[in-house]
C-alpha cells in the first residue's frame, strides 16, 4: 500500500510510534524498534545524558532510519518543558518534540493550560511540536491553530493498559482535525491500536505494553501488524455505526435458493 503518514511535510511508512521507557535492555529496545518497523521513536529527555546524547537509550536508535522524538516527560509546567526542549536542541537532538506537561504524579494527566502556553513558545522558536493532551476536542483545535504538527490525545492514563476509554472524544478530534491525530497512552494490547486506527486515527504511540511484554520484539511486531490491519480496514470504509443492527442478518440470502 502506498499510504504514507505525513507529519510536518515528512513522510513515514509506519503508523506505529514507539516509546523507549521500561525496556529490559538497550538491545531489547533496538530489536523492538526493528521488529515493529517504527520510524518515530520518542525518548524522555530526563533519562538522557545531554552531555553525551549518543549513549544509552539513544544508541538503540538509528537516526538514519528513525526520527528521534525527544519528549518533555516529567515537566510540571510550561517553563520546565521549554527549558528541556532548548537543552535537547542544543545537545543535537533536533527540532522535533513531543510536548508533555504532567504536574500531577498519580494519574499523569496533561495540563491543558501549561501545554498550550509551552506550545506557543516552542513553535515561535522553530520547534516541530507534537503535544500530548487529554482527549479534548477544543484544546486539540486550539493547538492545531497555534501551529502544532499533530495532536496526541490519550486513550487512557499512561501505562494503565485500559485501552481507549476516550473513543467518543477522539472521534470528534479526528473529525475536526487538519493535522495528524496520534492516539497516545493506555493502549494495552494490539487490538487497542487496531481500534484506534480503524476509527480514523493517523497513528498510535505505544510504550509500556511492548516494553514489559515477555518478548518485547514480538509484541512490537504484533502491534505493527495490528496497526496495518486497522489502516486497511479504515481505508475500506468500515463504518461501525451504520452497519450495526439489533438483529441477525443472514450472510447467505434465502431468496432464490432451490429449496
Amino acid at each position: 500500500m502506498n499510504d504514507s503518514l505525513i507529519i510536518a511535510g515528512r513522510k513515514f511508512k509506519s503508523r506505529l510510534l514507539l516509546g523507549t521507557g521500561k525496556f529490559p535492555s538497550v538491545e531489547s529496545l533496538r530489536c523492538s524498534i526493528e521488529a515493529g518497523r517504527a520510524e518515530i521513536v520518542t525518548v524522555a529527555l530526563r533519562r538522557v545524558d545531554l552531555n553525551n546524547p549518543g549513549s544509552g537509550i539513544i544508541s538503540a536508535i538509528d537516526r538514519n532510519r528513525q526520527l528521534l522524538l525527544p519528549n518533555t516527560s516529567g515537566a510540571r509546567n510550561a517553563e520546565e518543558a521549554v527549558r528541556l526542549a532548548r537543552l535537547a536542541r542544543a545537545a543535537g537532538c533536533g527540532n522535533w518534540l513531543k510536548l508533555e506537561v504532567t504536574p500531577e504524579p498519580r494519574y499523569l494527566l496533561p495540563d491543558p493550560v501549561e501545554t498550550l502556553k509551552a506550545a506557543e513558545i516552542l513553535i515561535n522558536e522553530g520547534f516541530t511540536v507534537l503535544p500530548y493532551i487529554n482527549a479534548d476536542p477544543i484544546l486539540a483545535k486550539r493547538l492545531e491553530e497555534t501551529g502544532c504538527a499533530a495532536v496526541m490525545p490519550l486513550g487512557s492514563p499512561i501505562g494503565s493498559h485500559r485501552g481507549i476509554r476516550t473513543i467518543d472524544a477522539i472521534k470528534i478530534i479526528i473529525e475536526q482535525s487538519n493535522v495528524p491525530v496520534v492516539v497516545d497512552a493506555g493502549l494495552g494490547v494490539p487490538s487497542d491500536a487496531s481500534i484506534a486506527i480503524e476509527t480514523g486515527a493517523d497513528a498510535v504511540l505505544v510504550n509500556t505494553a511492548i516494553a514489559i511484554a515477555k518478548n518485547p520484539p514480538e509484541m512490537a511486531r504484533a502491534f505493527a501488524m495490528a496497526v496495518e490491519a486497522g489502516r486497511i480496514a479504515y481505508l475500506c470504509n468500515r463504518d461501525f455505526q451504520t452497519r450495526r443492527t439489533e438483529h441477525a442478518c443472514a450472510s447467505s440470502p434465502v431468496k432464490g435458493l432451490p429449496f
